[in-house]
């Protein structure tokens, strides 16, 4: 696979779970919608990853982690970051049967769209990155 394939690939994941995490947050399946978020910035990182890279990205979830390895972190914006700190919990706390009774109560039709529009607006600026350097 080339590079620009490698990042297609993330980017066209992400993409995909755009539409899905805009369905689960308009159907009011808050915790599978910010699952979802935290999926669309997870694989449009990795993209952003192999762009500035060209490896494979971490086997690894948190979006700071991929970030500061891509050596982009520092480009993130304060809200970025701290957005961050919001969607990293959502993708192993939905997964495990102990912890959605606990993430599930934070979660409601506001917290999910100002999710969901953080996400857009993180997605996009990402995208932006990537396509500056190809």
């Amino acid at each position: 696979m080339t590079k620009e394939e490698k990042i297609k690939y993330w980017t066209d994941l992400s993409e995909r779970d755009l539409q899905v995490a805009e369905m689960l947050v308009n159907g009011k399946q808050f915790l599978w919608a910010g699952f979802m978020c935290h999926q669309v910035i997870e694989k449009i990182f990795k993209g952003y990853y192999t762009a500035l890279t060209d490896e494979t990205p971490p086997f690894r979830h948190e979006l700071d982690l991929i970030a500061k390895r891509g050596e982009f972190y520092e480009m993130l914006s304060t809200e970025h970051t701290t957005f961050l700190d919001i969607l990293n919990p959502l993708q192993i706390e939905a997964r495990y049967p102990a912890y959605k009774d606990r993430i599930s109560k934070t979660l409601n039709q506001a917290v999910c769209e100002k999710i969901w529009e953080q996400t857009k607006s993180l997605h996009q600026w990402t995208k932006e990155q990537i396509l500056s350097i190809k």
